[in-house]
Protein backbone atom coordinates (compact mmCIF):
# COMPACT_ATOMS: atom_id res chain seq x y z
CA UNK A 1 0.00 0.00 0.00
CA UNK A 2 1.48 3.35 -1.03
CA UNK A 3 1.73 6.40 1.23
CA UNK A 4 -1.27 8.13 -0.34
CA UNK A 5 -3.47 5.07 0.17
CA UNK A 6 -2.36 4.74 3.79
CA UNK A 7 -3.19 8.40 4.45
CA UNK A 8 -6.63 7.98 2.87
CA UNK A 9 -7.31 4.90 4.97
CA UNK A 10 -6.16 6.68 8.12
CA UNK A 11 -8.41 9.65 7.37
CA UNK A 12 -11.32 7.30 6.79
CA UNK A 13 -10.69 5.55 10.09
CA UNK A 14 -10.39 8.84 11.96
CA UNK A 15 -13.61 10.05 10.39
CA UNK A 16 -15.40 6.86 11.41
CA UNK A 17 -14.10 7.19 14.95
CA UNK A 18 -15.20 10.81 15.12
CA UNK A 19 -18.64 9.87 13.81
CA UNK A 20 -18.89 7.08 16.38
CA UNK A 21 -17.96 9.41 19.21
CA UNK A 22 -20.46 11.99 17.95
CA UNK A 23 -23.19 9.36 17.78
CA UNK A 24 -22.28 8.04 21.21
CA UNK A 25 -22.55 11.54 22.66
CA UNK A 26 -26.17 11.81 21.54
CA UNK A 27 -27.03 9.97 24.75
CA UNK A 28 -26.70 11.10 28.37
CA UNK A 29 -27.08 8.82 31.39
CA UNK A 30 -28.16 11.04 34.28
CA UNK A 31 -28.12 9.78 37.90
CA UNK A 32 -29.77 12.26 40.30
CA UNK A 33 -31.95 12.69 43.35
CA UNK A 34 -35.63 11.98 42.70
CA UNK A 35 -37.84 14.95 41.71
CA UNK A 36 -34.79 17.16 41.26
CA UNK A 37 -34.89 18.37 37.66
CA UNK A 38 -38.09 19.46 35.85
CA UNK A 39 -39.10 17.16 33.04
CA UNK A 40 -39.54 20.14 30.74
CA UNK A 41 -35.92 21.17 31.36
CA UNK A 42 -34.71 17.75 30.28
CA UNK A 43 -37.04 17.77 27.25
CA UNK A 44 -35.81 21.20 26.22
CA UNK A 45 -32.18 20.10 26.58
CA UNK A 46 -32.90 17.23 24.17
CA UNK A 47 -34.62 19.59 21.71
CA UNK A 48 -31.72 22.02 21.95
CA UNK A 49 -28.90 19.49 21.55
CA UNK A 50 -30.39 16.31 20.12
CA UNK A 51 -29.04 14.43 23.13
CA UNK A 52 -31.46 11.89 24.60
CA UNK A 53 -31.43 11.66 28.40
CA UNK A 54 -31.79 8.42 30.35
CA UNK A 55 -32.78 9.38 33.90
CA UNK A 56 -32.13 7.19 36.96
CA UNK A 57 -32.74 8.37 40.52
CA UNK A 58 -31.34 7.57 43.95
CA UNK A 59 -32.61 8.15 47.50
CA UNK A 60 -29.38 8.99 49.32
CA UNK A 61 -25.76 9.94 48.82
CA UNK A 62 -24.81 6.62 50.36
CA UNK A 63 -26.75 4.67 47.72
CA UNK A 64 -25.27 6.71 44.88
CA UNK A 65 -21.74 6.39 46.28
CA UNK A 66 -22.08 2.63 46.77
CA UNK A 67 -23.23 2.12 43.19
CA UNK A 68 -20.41 4.23 41.73
CA UNK A 69 -17.89 2.33 43.90
CA UNK A 70 -19.28 -0.94 42.56
CA UNK A 71 -18.98 0.18 38.93
CA UNK A 72 -15.70 2.07 39.51
CA UNK A 73 -17.20 5.27 38.16
CA UNK A 74 -18.84 3.75 35.10
CA UNK A 75 -22.45 3.53 33.94
CA UNK A 76 -23.45 7.18 34.33
CA UNK A 77 -22.40 10.47 32.76
CA UNK A 78 -23.61 13.00 35.36
CA UNK A 79 -24.21 12.55 39.09
CA UNK A 80 -25.20 15.07 41.79
CA UNK A 81 -23.32 14.38 45.05
CA UNK A 82 -23.77 16.53 48.16
CA UNK A 83 -20.99 18.65 49.63
CA UNK A 84 -18.22 16.44 51.07
CA UNK A 85 -19.14 13.48 48.86
CA UNK A 86 -17.32 15.34 46.09
CA UNK A 87 -14.03 15.00 47.97
CA UNK A 88 -14.75 11.37 48.88
CA UNK A 89 -15.44 10.47 45.27
CA UNK A 90 -12.44 12.39 44.00
CA UNK A 91 -10.14 10.58 46.44
CA UNK A 92 -11.54 7.24 45.30
CA UNK A 93 -11.06 8.12 41.63
CA UNK A 94 -14.79 7.99 40.91
CA UNK A 95 -15.12 11.42 39.27
CA UNK A 96 -13.02 13.24 36.69
CA UNK A 97 -11.68 16.76 36.31
CA UNK A 98 -13.94 19.07 34.35
CA UNK A 99 -12.90 20.90 31.19
CA UNK A 100 -13.92 24.43 32.19
CA UNK A 101 -13.33 25.66 28.64
CA UNK A 102 -16.60 23.89 27.77
CA UNK A 103 -18.51 25.49 30.65
CA UNK A 104 -19.04 29.04 29.44
CA UNK A 105 -21.95 29.58 31.84
CA UNK A 106 -19.81 28.89 34.91
CA UNK A 107 -19.45 32.68 35.16
CA UNK A 108 -23.09 32.86 36.31
CA UNK A 109 -22.35 31.19 39.66
CA UNK A 110 -22.02 33.01 42.98
CA UNK A 111 -18.32 33.05 44.03
CA UNK A 112 -19.43 32.55 47.66
CA UNK A 113 -20.46 28.98 46.77
CA UNK A 114 -17.29 28.15 44.84
CA UNK A 115 -13.79 27.05 45.81
CA UNK A 116 -14.92 25.16 48.92
CA UNK A 117 -12.71 22.81 50.93
CA UNK A 118 -14.33 19.75 49.37
CA UNK A 119 -13.28 20.91 45.87
CA UNK A 120 -10.71 23.74 45.73
CA UNK A 121 -10.99 25.55 42.45
CA UNK A 122 -14.06 23.52 41.49
CA UNK A 123 -11.94 21.16 39.45
CA UNK A 124 -14.44 18.31 39.87
CA UNK A 125 -17.81 19.88 40.59
CA UNK A 126 -20.30 22.58 39.59
CA UNK A 127 -22.88 23.69 42.19
CA UNK A 128 -26.51 23.03 41.17
CA UNK A 129 -28.47 23.81 44.33
CA UNK A 130 -27.68 24.69 47.90
CA UNK A 131 -30.09 24.24 50.76
CA UNK A 132 -30.72 23.41 54.37
CA UNK A 133 -32.09 20.78 56.68
CA UNK A 134 -34.12 22.15 59.58
CA UNK A 135 -37.44 21.47 61.32
CA UNK A 136 -40.72 20.85 59.53
CA UNK A 137 -43.94 21.46 61.46
CA UNK A 138 -47.50 20.50 60.50
CA UNK A 139 -49.30 23.71 61.44
CA UNK A 140 -52.70 21.97 61.62
CA UNK A 141 -51.55 20.13 64.76
CA UNK A 142 -48.59 22.08 66.16
CA UNK A 143 -48.04 25.81 66.67
CA UNK A 144 -44.73 26.51 64.88
CA UNK A 145 -44.06 29.42 67.25
CA UNK A 146 -43.63 26.85 70.02
CA UNK A 147 -40.75 25.20 68.14
CA UNK A 148 -37.38 26.93 68.41
CA UNK A 149 -34.78 24.23 69.00
CA UNK A 150 -33.63 20.75 67.99
CA UNK A 151 -34.45 19.90 71.63
CA UNK A 152 -38.14 20.29 70.86
CA UNK A 153 -38.04 17.11 68.75
CA UNK A 154 -37.34 15.14 71.93
CA UNK A 155 -40.65 16.08 73.59
CA UNK A 156 -42.64 12.96 74.55
CA UNK A 157 -45.84 14.28 72.98
CA UNK A 158 -44.25 13.86 69.54
CA UNK A 159 -43.45 10.17 69.96
CA UNK A 160 -44.70 8.28 66.92
CA UNK A 161 -45.23 11.52 65.00
CA UNK A 162 -41.59 12.28 64.31
CA UNK A 163 -39.52 12.05 61.11
CA UNK A 164 -35.74 11.98 60.77
CA UNK A 165 -33.87 11.99 57.50
CA UNK A 166 -32.20 8.68 56.73
CA UNK A 167 -28.77 10.29 56.80
CA UNK A 168 -26.18 9.48 59.44
CA UNK A 169 -24.35 12.81 59.24
CA UNK A 170 -27.49 14.93 59.32
CA UNK A 171 -28.98 13.13 62.31
CA UNK A 172 -25.68 13.17 64.19
CA UNK A 173 -25.44 16.89 63.54
CA UNK A 174 -28.41 17.28 65.92
CA UNK A 175 -26.64 15.38 68.69
CA UNK A 176 -23.39 17.21 68.15
CA UNK A 177 -24.92 20.69 68.05
CA UNK A 178 -27.00 20.08 71.18
CA UNK A 179 -23.76 19.30 73.00
CA UNK A 180 -22.03 22.39 71.67
CA UNK A 181 -19.77 20.50 69.25
CA UNK A 182 -19.02 21.04 65.60
CA UNK A 183 -21.25 19.18 63.17
CA UNK A 184 -18.03 18.00 61.54
CA UNK A 185 -16.41 16.59 64.68
CA UNK A 186 -13.96 13.72 64.35
CA UNK A 187 -13.46 13.38 68.12
CA UNK A 188 -14.52 9.85 69.23
CA UNK A 189 -15.75 11.07 72.62
CA UNK A 190 -17.86 13.81 71.07
CA UNK A 191 -19.36 11.38 68.55
CA UNK A 192 -20.13 8.95 71.38
CA UNK A 193 -21.77 11.75 73.37
CA UNK A 194 -23.91 12.62 70.35
CA UNK A 195 -24.93 8.96 70.08
CA UNK A 196 -26.05 8.91 73.72
CA UNK A 197 -27.98 12.14 73.20
CA UNK A 198 -29.75 10.77 70.12
CA UNK A 199 -30.97 7.50 71.66
CA UNK A 200 -34.31 8.82 72.97
CA UNK A 201 -34.89 10.82 69.78
CA UNK A 202 -34.47 7.78 67.55
CA UNK A 203 -36.67 5.73 69.90
CA UNK A 204 -39.49 8.27 69.33
CA UNK A 205 -39.09 8.29 65.55
CA UNK A 206 -41.92 7.05 63.35
CA UNK A 207 -40.05 7.04 60.04
CA UNK A 208 -36.66 7.69 58.44
CA UNK A 209 -36.97 9.21 54.97
CA UNK A 210 -34.38 10.70 52.62
CA UNK A 211 -36.28 10.14 49.40
CA UNK A 212 -39.30 12.46 49.69
CA UNK A 213 -39.63 13.40 53.38
CA UNK A 214 -42.62 15.64 52.68
CA UNK A 215 -44.78 12.61 51.90
CA UNK A 216 -45.19 11.31 55.50
CA UNK A 217 -46.20 14.86 56.51
CA UNK A 218 -48.74 15.08 53.72
CA UNK A 219 -50.20 11.66 54.55
CA UNK A 220 -50.57 12.56 58.24
CA UNK A 221 -48.10 9.93 59.44
CA UNK A 222 -45.85 12.56 61.04
CA UNK A 223 -46.29 16.10 62.33
CA UNK A 224 -42.76 17.25 63.11
CA UNK A 225 -39.16 16.43 62.39
CA UNK A 226 -36.27 17.01 60.05
CA UNK A 227 -36.92 18.10 56.48
CA UNK A 228 -35.20 19.87 53.62
CA UNK A 229 -36.34 23.37 52.70
CA UNK A 230 -37.27 22.36 49.16
CA UNK A 231 -39.50 19.59 50.45
CA UNK A 232 -41.46 22.17 52.50
CA UNK A 233 -41.85 24.29 49.37
CA UNK A 234 -43.09 21.30 47.36
CA UNK A 235 -45.38 20.06 50.16
CA UNK A 236 -47.15 23.42 50.38
CA UNK A 237 -47.56 23.54 46.60
CA UNK A 238 -49.30 20.17 46.96
CA UNK A 239 -51.77 21.40 49.60
CA UNK A 240 -49.77 20.88 52.78
CA UNK A 241 -49.55 23.34 55.66
CA UNK A 242 -45.93 23.00 56.72
CA UNK A 243 -43.87 25.63 58.49
CA UNK A 244 -40.08 25.62 58.29
CA UNK A 245 -38.23 26.45 61.49
CA UNK A 246 -34.51 27.19 61.69
CA UNK A 247 -33.43 25.88 65.13
CA UNK A 248 -31.52 28.28 67.36
CA UNK A 249 -28.55 25.89 67.51
CA UNK A 250 -28.15 26.21 63.75
CA UNK A 251 -29.46 24.45 60.65
CA UNK A 252 -27.64 21.95 58.46
CA UNK A 253 -26.42 23.37 55.14
CA UNK A 254 -25.26 21.58 52.03
CA UNK A 255 -24.45 22.06 48.35
CA UNK A 256 -25.49 19.58 45.65
CA UNK A 257 -23.15 19.67 42.66
CA UNK A 258 -22.91 18.21 39.20
CA UNK A 259 -19.97 15.87 38.65
CA UNK A 260 -18.86 13.55 35.84
CA UNK A 261 -17.96 9.95 36.81
CA UNK A 262 -14.43 8.87 35.94
CA UNK A 263 -15.53 6.33 33.33
CA UNK A 264 -18.48 8.23 31.87
CA UNK A 265 -19.25 6.98 28.36
CA UNK A 266 -20.49 10.37 27.13
CA UNK A 267 -18.29 13.04 28.75
CA UNK A 268 -18.92 15.65 26.07
CA UNK A 269 -22.68 15.27 26.47
CA UNK A 270 -22.17 15.56 30.23
CA UNK A 271 -20.42 18.90 29.87
CA UNK A 272 -23.09 20.15 27.45
CA UNK A 273 -25.75 19.25 30.00
CA UNK A 274 -23.95 20.91 32.93
CA UNK A 275 -23.41 24.06 30.89
CA UNK A 276 -27.07 24.05 29.85
CA UNK A 277 -28.16 23.77 33.49
CA UNK A 278 -26.24 26.98 34.27
CA UNK A 279 -28.36 29.05 31.89
CA UNK A 280 -30.23 31.70 33.95
CA UNK A 281 -33.68 30.74 32.60
CA UNK A 282 -33.00 27.08 33.34
CA UNK A 283 -31.82 27.86 36.87
CA UNK A 284 -35.02 29.89 37.42
CA UNK A 285 -37.20 26.99 36.23
CA UNK A 286 -35.44 24.57 38.54
CA UNK A 287 -35.97 26.77 41.62
CA UNK A 288 -39.65 27.18 40.75
CA UNK A 289 -39.98 23.42 40.44
CA UNK A 290 -38.19 22.19 43.55
CA UNK A 291 -37.75 25.17 45.90
CA UNK A 292 -34.03 25.00 46.64
CA UNK A 293 -31.64 27.92 46.39
CA UNK A 294 -29.76 28.40 43.15
CA UNK A 295 -26.13 29.56 43.11
CA UNK A 296 -26.91 31.12 39.72
CA UNK A 297 -26.85 34.90 40.26
CA UNK A 298 -28.68 36.01 37.07
CA UNK A 299 -31.03 33.04 37.51
CA UNK A 300 -32.06 34.21 40.98
CA UNK A 301 -32.63 37.73 39.64
CA UNK A 302 -35.26 36.33 37.25
CA UNK A 303 -37.33 34.80 40.06
CA UNK A 304 -40.60 36.39 41.21
CA UNK A 305 -40.24 38.37 44.43
CA UNK A 306 -42.10 35.81 46.56
CA UNK A 307 -39.44 33.22 45.74
CA UNK A 308 -36.45 35.52 45.51
CA UNK A 309 -37.22 36.88 49.00
CA UNK A 310 -38.44 33.64 50.58
CA UNK A 311 -36.54 32.85 53.82
CA UNK A 312 -37.37 29.16 53.30
CA UNK A 313 -35.50 29.10 49.98
CA UNK A 314 -32.92 31.82 50.60
CA UNK A 315 -32.13 32.09 54.33
CA UNK A 316 -30.60 35.28 55.73
CA UNK A 317 -26.85 35.60 56.23
CA UNK A 318 -27.40 35.42 60.00
CA UNK A 319 -29.20 32.07 59.72
CA UNK A 320 -26.49 30.69 57.45
CA UNK A 321 -23.80 31.92 59.87
CA UNK A 322 -25.43 30.01 62.74
CA UNK A 323 -25.41 26.75 60.82
CA UNK A 324 -22.65 24.61 59.35
CA UNK A 325 -21.92 23.15 55.96
CA UNK A 326 -20.87 19.51 56.17
CA UNK A 327 -17.26 18.60 55.46
CA UNK A 328 -15.44 15.29 55.04
CA UNK A 329 -14.74 13.65 58.42
CA UNK A 330 -12.29 11.16 56.97
CA UNK A 331 -11.87 7.84 58.76
CA UNK A 332 -14.23 9.02 61.52
CA UNK A 333 -17.13 8.16 59.21
CA UNK A 334 -16.76 4.49 60.19
CA UNK A 335 -17.40 5.46 63.82
CA UNK A 336 -20.47 7.47 62.83
CA UNK A 337 -21.79 4.54 60.84
CA UNK A 338 -21.18 2.10 63.69
CA UNK A 339 -23.18 4.23 66.10
CA UNK A 340 -25.82 4.82 63.42
CA UNK A 341 -26.39 1.09 63.13
CA UNK A 342 -26.75 0.83 66.90
CA UNK A 343 -29.25 3.69 66.93
CA UNK A 344 -31.45 2.22 64.22
CA UNK A 345 -31.39 -1.27 65.74
CA UNK A 346 -32.14 0.01 69.24
CA UNK A 347 -28.87 -1.17 70.78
Amino acid sequence: MNKQARQALLALAMGAAAFGAQAADKTLNLYVWSEYIPEEVIDNFTKDTGIEVNLTTYESNEAMFAKLKLTEGAGYDVVVPSTYYISLMQKDGLIQKLDKSKLANFKNLDPALLNKAYDPGNQYSVPYFWGSTAIGVNTDDIDPKAITSWKDLFKPEYKGKLLLTDDVREVFQIGLKLNGYSANSTDPEQIKKAYETLKPLVANTQVFNSDAPRMPYLSGDVDIGMIWNGEVYMANKEGGKLAYVYPKEGAIFWVDSFAVPSHAEHPDAALQFINYMMRPQVAKACVEYVGYATPNVPGRALLPDELKNSPVIFPSKDIVAKGEFQTDVGDAISLYESYWTKLKTGK
